[in-house]
C-alpha cells in the first residue's frame, strides 16, 4: 500500500498563479493524493479557478482567516496523509515528485522531514538560480540559516505531531521557526540532492515585499534559539544587508562565489568576533 499524500495549499489573492499550482499537484497523477486549499476570502478570481478543480479536491474553502499559518494549521487538522506537506498558492511541484517522494519515506512511522532543492524563478526577470541543500545541510547550522526550502519539504504525520502547530503569531518565518523545533524535538532531516519544486519570485511575493516586518522577524527567531552574541551579530547583518550598502553588497558576492579571501578580510573588519563558521552562518542568511 503507497502512502497517502496530504497537500494543503493556503491561498489569498493568487489568481494569476494559482492555477499553475493546482496543476502541478493533481497532474503528478498519484493514486493516493488528498489536496486541500485553503483560501482566505480572495475577491480575485481565485474561487472561479478553485471551482474549476474542485472535482479533484478532497476539500476546499474560501473564507477569512487570522494569517497563513493559521489556515495551514486547519488544513492539516483536516489531513488524514501520512505525508504531508504545504505548497503555497505561487509555488510549484515538479513533475513525478509524488511518487519519488513515497520511495524514500521508507518508513512512515518515523518522524522525519525530507527536503530536496529548488528553482527559484524570478517572473519579472525570467532568470532562475538553483540551490544546494545537501551543501547548506553540511555546512550551515539551521538556527541561523533559514536552509530549508519550504515548497521542497515533505514530512511524516509523527514529524508535525512531535514538532506541534506552526506559530500562527508569525507571519513571514513560521516555516522556519517550524523546522527548528522540528530540530530541537530530534526530527530527523534529511536532504536529497533532486529538485522537488520552483518557487516563484514576483512583484507581490510575501517574503519579497516583507521589508522591516521581515527582517524583524527573522531577528525575533535568531533571538530565541542563539545565544545574544550570535543573535547580535545576526542582527547587524540583516540591517546592513537591508540597506543594501556596498560593504552588504561585498559580503553578499564573496559569499555567494566563495571567494575565501574576501570571505576572511570581510570577517575580519566587520564581524571580528565571530569564527569562520559562525561569520558563513550568518551572511548566507538574507
Amino acid at each position: 500500500m503507497i502512502p497517502k499524500i496530504s497537500v494543503i495549499s493556503p491561498s489569498f489573492n493568487q489568481g494569476q498563479f494559482i492555477e499553475q499550482t493546482i496543476l502541478s499537484v493533481i497532474s503528478q497523477g498519484y493514486p493516493r493524493l488528498e489536496y486541500i486549499i485553503m483560501d482566505g476570502g480572495s475577491t480575485d478570481n481565485s474561487v472561479e479557478i478553485i471551482k474549476k478543480y474542485e472535482k479533484h479536491l478532497t476539500h476546499w474553502q474560501s473564507k477569512k482567516d487570522t494569517g497563513q499559518a493559521a489556515a495551514i494549521n486547519e488544513g492539516f487538522s483536516i489531513a488524514t496523509g501520512e505525508i504531508l506537506c504545504w505548497l503555497n498558492s505561487d509555488d510549484a511541484y515538479m513533475p513525478g515528485i509524488f511518487r519519488k517522494i513515497a520511495h524514500l519515506f521508507s518508513d512512515i512511522n518515523i518522524a522525519e522531514i525530507i527536503f530536496g532543492n529548488c528553482l527559484h524563478f524570478n517572473d519579472q526577470s525570467k532568470k532562475t538560480r538553483g540551490s544546494d541543500v545537501v551543501k547548506a545541510h553540511q555546512r550551515f547550522e539551521l538556527s541561523l540559516c533559514d536552509y530549508i526550502i519550504q515548497p521542497s519539504t515533505f514530512f511524516t504525520r509523527s514529524a508535525w505531531l512531535q514538532t506541534g502547530l506552526l506559530n500562527e503569531k508569525l507571519h513571514f518565518t513560521f516555516d522556519w521557526d517550524w523546522f527548528i523545533r522540528a530540530q530541537k524535538s530530534s526530527v530527523r532531516l534529511t536532504p536529497i540532492q533532486e529538485y522537488f519544486s520552483l518557487y516563484r519570485i514576483h512583484d507581490t511575493h510575501k517574503s519579497g515585499a516583507g521589508g522591516n516586518k521581515r527582517a524583524a522577524e527573522l531577528k525575533q527567531i535568531a533571538a530565541i534559539y542563539n545565544e545574544p552574541g550570535l543573535s547580535a551579530a545576526f542582527n547587524k547583518w540583516i540591517d546592513m544587508y537591508g540597506r543594501k550598502n556596498l560593504i552588504a553588497k561585498t559580503i553578499d558576492a564573496s559569499q555567494r562565489l566563495e571567494i575565501s579571501f574576501l570571505n576572511a578580510i570581510c570577517r575580519l573588519l566587520f564581524f571580528p568576533r565571530l569564527s569562520k563558521k559562525e561569520y558563513l552562518n550568518i551572511v548566507a542568511m538574507n
